[in-house]
């Protein structure tokens, strides 16, 4: 057993993090928001999944992480998501490329991305990941993104791992990862329609 206490094991953490965030969101104390820290912590933590899906996902992932580092730096100065907004609001760079308003949609999309990602593995039958992850791109990525990265996604597509092959990266049974994803299924959901809110709230709307 030695090789399980070596290796990590994301999706526990995954899980363990958006726990956390949801009971936030889902607290009825007046004024409870999501603060940029602990947000970007457990956003940070969904990275390593990118990494394990291969070159389909590459382009995901070196995105991700990007935008993911730029919000950690923001939780140095502003508390909570809201505010991270209303400053940008107020210098009027929201859409501008780098504005943390911005990088905050696109990390919402991965996150997104990932729930949609085990929703469809959870519902699949055997090993191959190629369906899964193909309409979770086509969900969530596709209808942003020009011709040349849908063409090299798809090209990808087919040296995803296999379900097995995840498990082992993971460092992961079926019956731990299957609770797990869950877990993140269940958990991510009001965390992503809460930032979806703050966006419509401000009237910025979040297809760009």
């Amino acid at each position: 057993m030695a090789e399980l206490e070596n290796n990590e094991k994301p999706l526990r953490k995954i899980a363990d993090a958006f726990k956390e965030l949801e009971a936030t969101v889902n607290s009825q104390t007046p004024g409870a928001n999501v603060e940029v820290a602990p947000f970007s912590r457990a956003c940070s933590l969904v990275s390593p999944l990118f990494g394990c899906l291969g070159i389909a996902f590459k382009f995901a992932e070196l995105d991700y992480v990007a935008k993911v580092h730029d919000i950690a730096e923001a939780s140095k100065s502003i508390r909570t998501l809201p505010i991270m907004l209303d400053r940008d609001i107020e210098e009027n760079r929201v859409k501008k490329p780098g504005s943390h308003t911005r990088n905050l949609l696109r990390v919402k999309r991965g996150l997104e991305m990932v729930k949609v990602l085990f929703e469809q593995i959870l519902a699949a039958e055997g090993n191959s990941l190629k369906d899964p992850a193909s309409k979770a791109y086509a969900q969530v990525f596709a209808p942003h993104h020009g011709w040349a990265i849908r063409k090299a996604v798809a090209a990808g597509m087919y040296a995803l791992p296999t379900w097995a092959q995840l498990l082992s990266k993971l460092n992961e049974d079926e019956t731990s990862a299957r609770i797990q994803m869950q877990s993140y299924i269940t958990t991510s959901a009001p965390v992503i329609l809460y930032v979806e809110k703050l966006y419509h709230s401000r009237e910025l709307g979040i297809d760009w």
